[in-house]
């Protein structure tokens, strides 16, 4: 029985259904996608990552991001994040996250690509 039961048309053709670890990850790639404020009346949902997408490769920007996937995470409780790693390249930024997604303790790697040509996020594990 899965824990966790939603639905998606992204990337989906006819069964919409997604469970547990799939909904979760398809929910936070759906987080990334909204500039933090879009939302109406809810101005904590969404992301800043954004903002540094264009930002010099620096020290401080690197430590913003890892401080915004922090802030992240504490918005979906299923979700645990650890060992992050930043890598810029060329129209994009690499976030390489351990992650740990609620009830399951195994350590998982999501990759997530920030395209700044496309302005879309998209993942990988």
């Amino acid at each position: 029985m899965a824990n966790y039961t939603g639905f998606s048309t992204i990337d989906r053709v006819k069964n919409f259904k997604l469970t547990d670890k799939e909904l979760v990850k398809r929910d936070f790639l759906n987080l990334l996608h909204i500039k933090q404020g879009e939302m109406p009346n809810r101005p904590e949902v969404g992301t800043t990552i954004w903002n540094f997408v264009f930002e010099p490769n620096t020290e401080d920007t690197i430590r913003k991001i890892k401080n915004e996937i922090m802030r992240l995470a504490e918005l979906d409780k299923r979700l645990t994040f650890e060992d992050i790693n930043i890598e810029y390249k060329q129209h994009s930024v690499i976030v390489e996250i351990g992650t740990r997604i609620y009830p399951d303790v195994n350590l998982e790697v999501l990759i997530l690509e920030f395209d700044e040509r496309s302005n879309t996020v998209s993942y990988s594990s």
